[in-house]
């Protein structure tokens, strides 16, 4: 037990911060959810029921969705563009190890590298190719619930419901996008521009403590 999370450190602390923060949505999600209820005459649900509702899920995957999109445009711009001094970005002056073409004779190579043909290709576009499917399912979850939220709302105010079709166009689900996408953007933008002139010994975020500013990479 001590290896393993000597091993994955990493993943276990942001994994139970993640179900923390989960479990933290849930519980002031579903007070909110039924105080909104309340305030409109209708009766509260249960926590089960909430599981389900649009209110959650909605929630939940407007989040995930542009933490995706992020992650997916992070990978995918630093291949082609460069930031000078920043830790995030390749030196394009060097040959850098990411860039060289995979050889199925080297030690312990993964079994796709060994494979070769269309299994490499898929393997070696994979990170991106994840990402990029995680954000697709993520806003379709997203679209689902915020359009069930929304028939929800209209559903006990006892007003017209929503199509998908015309809800695809709505301004309030842009918003909730856009929202939370500006803030991804946001915060790549700055450890890309911080990167540069501020320091964190210890970390593989950071360059080294005495490196110049504009030394490229960590």
């Amino acid at each position: 037990m001590k290896t393993f999370i000597r091993n994955n450190g990493l993943s276990v602390c942001f994994f139970l911060l993640f179900l923390g923060a989960m479990a933290g949505q849930l519980f002031f999600g579903f007070e909110e959810h039924n105080k909104e209820l309340l305030q409109e005459n209708a009766r509260g649900i249960t926590l089960g029921a909430y599981l389900s509702s649009g209110h959650f899920l909605q929630a939940t995957f407007e989040n995930w969705e542009s933490e995706f999109l992020q992650m997916a445009l992070l990978v995918i711009c630093t291949i082609f563009l460069q930031q000078k001094g920043s830790s995030e970005s390749k030196d394009f002056d060097k040959d850098e190890e990411v860039d060289r073409e995979p050889s199925s004779r080297r030690k312990n190579a993964p079994w796709p590298v060994k494979k070769g043909g269309w299994i490499l290709t898929l393997y070696k576009h994979s990170l991106t190719i994840s990402l990029l499917l995680l954000f697709i399912v993520s806003f379709v979850l997203h679209f689902y619930g915020s359009l069930k939220d929304e028939n929800e709302q209209l559903k006990v105010k006892g007003l017209p419901l929503e199509s998908a079709f015309d809800y695809i166009g709505d301004s309030g689900f842009w918003f909730e996008s856009f929202q939370n996408w500006q803030s991804e953007f946001l915060s790549v933008f700055a450890i890309v521009i911080l990167s540069i002139y501020l320091r964190q010994i210890g970390s593989p975020q950071s360059k080294p403590v005495g490196a110049p500013n504009r030394q490229t990479g960590a």
